[in-house]
């Protein structure tokens, strides 16, 4: 073994060992929804089921409803975090490659509003979208997420910024506009940043518990966490059922990440790189 990776085995070991720690977490979630429900109260707790079963899984699909839960919340998530991609590549665009007025100091406003707690900000909103009938309705929901939101167009910002500006330069003198110039070259070169901001968007909407909670109050519009949610009351409800439906829901954000694991980590390295 050379000295460099002799040097690096404390590095890997402490890695390993914060991984297995964060995973202890999801090995609880996966454990309780195997049991039934005379082991779920077991003490000492035991990772291994005795007897592991389906069951929970079952009442979940069929009497939570989750396929309807699933829907309702793609129909949230999709639009507002693709509406994010797009309002947030145009700002950090502009931010990044264009010169005009004030641009620094509208940057700066802009940054500054992420140390505003959204928790501040619910009742004048939540009267505002009962003033226009946006109540129980998913508008709310969607709406400010397609506006964009401020790291997001830091992020974009901050991955522009890498892109060569004789490229922009360019295509200028070839007499694109900016608009061109966006469209057909920075936008297909920010692909990385793009899948990215997807992921964290589509997360953030498809885990949202409280946002639903606030806005939506028919039982047909539910989301999925709210449906999941549902499985408990005030006297406990069933734990196994919830940590299947908790299972089911997570399996579509695992298999995500996955597939845009890639692009995911070239964009971590990147953005950032460049003041």
């Amino acid at each position: 073994m050379t000295d460099r990776r002799r040097r690096s085995v404390p590095a890997y070991l402490l890695l390993a060992l914060v991984a297995a720690i964060v995973l202890v977490p999801f090995a609880f979630l996966v454990s309780t929804s195997l049991k039934p429900p005379a082991e779920v109260y077991e003490v000492p707790f035991r990772f291994i089921p005795r007897r592991p079963t389906l069951a929970n899984y079952v009442q979940a699909l069929t009497e939570v409803n989750l396929l309807r839960g699933t829907l309702n919340t793609l129909s949230i998530a999709v639009p507002a975090t693709l509406g994010g991609l797009l309002t947030a590549s145009f700002a950090g665009f502009a931010f990044a490659k264009l010169r005009f007025p004030g641009r620094d100091r509208l940057f700066a406003l802009l940054m500054a509003t992420m140390m505003l707690p959204g928790i501040v900000t619910l009742i004048p909103q939540f009267a505002a979208f009962a003033r226009i009938g946006w109540v129980d309705t998913y508008y709310p929901l969607i709406v400010p997420g397609a506006m964009g939101t401020a790291l997001a167009t830091f992020m974009m910002r901050q991955y522009m910024k890498t892109i060569p500006d004789e490229i922009i330069e360019a295509a200028a003198m070839d007499g694109a506009t900016p608009f061109q110039t966006f469209v057909r070259i920075v936008f297909p070169l920010a692909r990385p940043a793009l899948v990215t901001l997807g992921v964290f968007g589509l997360k953030g909407a498809w885990n949202d518990y409280f946002g639903p909670l606030i806005y939506v109050s028919s039982a047909e519009k539910m989301t999925l966490q709210q449906m999941i949610a549902s499985t408990q009351n005030a006297y406990g409800g069933e734990p196994g059922v919830l940590m299947a439906g908790a299972c089911l829901a997570m399996l579509p954000l695992v298999v995500l990440f996955l597939f845009a694991q890639r692009a995911f980590v070239e964009s971590v390295a990147t953005t950032g790189l460049k003041g």
